[in-house]
């Protein structure tokens, strides 16, 4: 990944309740507040999303676009621009280390953005850190309230 921005955040679950709310890409609408529609395009052999269009409307950009996800082991996914309208690359990753015991969850969230129309990087940057910091409290409220089994 080349100039991206990174954040973590601790969430009180074991990293596989954590993964399961991340793989769950139907459901984000619910807790993202940007994707406003999510369709898995293609599976693995695991059944884990491969393809995935996502419908965005996060203010000022308003995309329909596709990612492709890869899957590194139980605390890892990767993904990157597949095609867009309004993104010329996005580049994230989501890894989850466990802490004390595996009841509480580091997730660390990198991504890099890179938009069609030109952008000064200082405020690309910003407009990752926005989305980062909005998915980790997402994901996080989302986790924690969710039953645990």
């Amino acid at each position: 990944m080349a100039e991206h921005t990174s954040s973590s955040i601790t969430i009180e679950a074991a990293p596989a309740d954590v993964m399961g709310v991340i793989a769950d890409f139907a459901r984000y609408p619910e807790w993202t507040g940007e994707v406003k529609e999510a369709e898995v395009l293609s599976t693995d052999a695991q059944g884990r999303a491969e393809q995935v269009r996502l419908v965005l409307d996060a203010g000022a950009i308003k995309d329909d676009h596709v990612l492709a996800y890869t899957w590194t082991g139980e605390n890892e996914v990767s993904w990157s621009l597949v095609k867009s309208q309004m993104l010329r690359s996005l580049d994230g990753t989501y890894a989850l280390a466990p802490l004390a015991g595996g009841e509480r969850t580091e997730v660390t969230y990198r991504l890099a953005v890179d938009v069609k129309i030109p952008l000064l990087g200082m405020i690309k940057r910003k407009a990752e850190k926005v989305i980062i910091d909005r998915a980790l409290a997402g994901l996080k409220k989302r986790v924690e309230s969710a039953p645990q089994a």
